[in-house]
């Protein structure tokens, strides 16, 4: 199972929480500083469980504001 982490940090800690969540690597696949609504986005890849341990993980980093957890589903679209 996949997800897409989107992660919003406090005013110029990015490259602080980027440094942080390069040592928990062992279901985090990708980080990317991105623009828009979320500053990190995060690929995830494990269960179910092991991601959500993941996202509360990221909750303890004191410079992580908000997080928003996308989890990829498989849909039959018939093509």
């Amino acid at each position: 199972m996949r997800a897409l982490c989107l992660i919003t940090v406090k005013p110029g800690k990015v490259d602080t929480v980027v440094e942080i969540l390069k040592k928990k690597r062992k279901i985090l696949k990708q980080i990317m500083v991105v623009a828009g609504r979320a500053d990190i986005s995060v690929l995830l890849q494990g269960n179910i469980d092991e991601i959500n341990n993941m996202v509360i993980d990221f909750k303890k980093i004191k410079d992580i504001v908000t997080t928003e957890t996308l989890i990829e589903v498989e849909v039959n679209m018939g093509w």
